[in-house]
């Protein structure tokens, strides 16, 4: 699956595996399109034979054995609220995820093709209230296709914090934790998990700024300079980033920071649900100082810390 490997660092494009999920409404069937980004998808399997687990919510389709590891399968349409068609069940495919370090498998009723797409085509999902009867937290992003087609993202982080797979460790602040002063700037487009981050950074001392996407990193930037001119390092001591955000994602905006004399000693540090180790090497040559997966407390501080400290002068 890792055809991403060919995506140039800093080039603000993302690979999606586009899949489909059929709707049954009044007789006629609706084809949803979807996606998820490749860096999250570690292979796409039929159907296998899955074991209920009694006492789960309905989507959770059951478990089964990948190669010793037992993974969780959810049938999206039902997560969803979608009712499918009965004739989808014979031909749906399984897509084997991994995020925040978790393998979860996803029942989708078609695995298409891969798309490459620009961050800048991808449109945040505040729109989402108006789709009808799709949940609008259920989408991260959407993006226009040929024929005029929608390609929602889903936001499967949700899925599994639902799912209560995945819990961000927020609580452990080791106890000779260093006070730092200055400023952090965050990015996050999910103001949830921008707010764990907020709220973990303050503990260690910083006030902080925050930005929804590349974009507005950019532009908190150009503020910033405004106020403290070329002595914007003694006051900014930190960015620490997501990777997937619409517009401009992670690694376009270090990419930017790094080329930009005005910014590129002020250090950078990733923090993103995607797992996989060629993102880690893509977030280290896109200028990052550490990559790390939401969300550990007392790594988070520890790699921050490190990473603030070897800036000090």
């Amino acid at each position: 699956m890792h055809v991403e490997n060919s995506l140039k660092v800093g080039s603000n494009e993302m690979e999606l595996v586009d899949f489909r999920i059929l709707k049954e409404e009044d007789g006629e069937v609706y084809e949803g399109i979807y996606g998820i980004n490749v860096s999250k998808v570690r292979e796409i399997i039929k159907m296998p034979k899955l074991t209920e687990l009694p006492g789960t919510p309905g989507y959770i389709e059951g478990i089964f054995d990948l190669r010793s590891v037992v993974i969780p399968v959810v049938n999206l349409a039902k997560w969803m609220g979608i009712t499918a068609p009965e004739s989808v069940e014979a031909s749906s495919r399984v897509i084997i995820t991994e995020f925040n370090n978790v393998l979860i498998g996803f029942v989708v009723h078609e695995a298409k093709r891969i798309r490459r797409i620009n961050w800048g085509d991808i449109e945040p999902a505040s729109f989402a209230s108006g789709s009808g009867s799709l949940d609008g937290s259920k989408i991260t992003g959407v993006t226009k296709i040929e024929g005029d087609n929608v390609l929602l993202i889903l936001d499967l982080e949700s899925v599994i914090q639902e799912l209560g797979l995945y819990e961000p460790d927020i609580d452990h602040v080791p106890d000779d934790m260093e006070s730092f002063t200055g400023l952090a700037l965050v990015l996050d487009d999910s103001s949830t998990a921008r707010k764990i981050v907020k709220e973990a950074v303050q503990k260690m001392g910083f006030n902080v700024i925050e930005a929804g996407d590349g974009q507005e990193g950019l532009d908190k930037l150009d503020d910033l300079h405004k106020m403290y001119g070329d002595d914007i390092a003694k006051h900014l001591k930190i960015i620490i980033s997501d990777v997937e955000m619409p517009k401009m994602d992670g690694f376009h905006f270090a990419a930017n920071v790094k080329e930009d004399g005005r910014f590129n000693n002020i250090p950078i540090v990733f923090n993103s649900s995607i797992s996989d180790h060629f993102s880690e090497i893509r977030g280290k040559e896109a200028g990052a100082e550490a990559y790390l997966v939401k969300f550990e407390a007392s790594s988070f501080y520890d790699e921050v810390a490190r990473v603030v400290r070897a800036h000090m002068k």
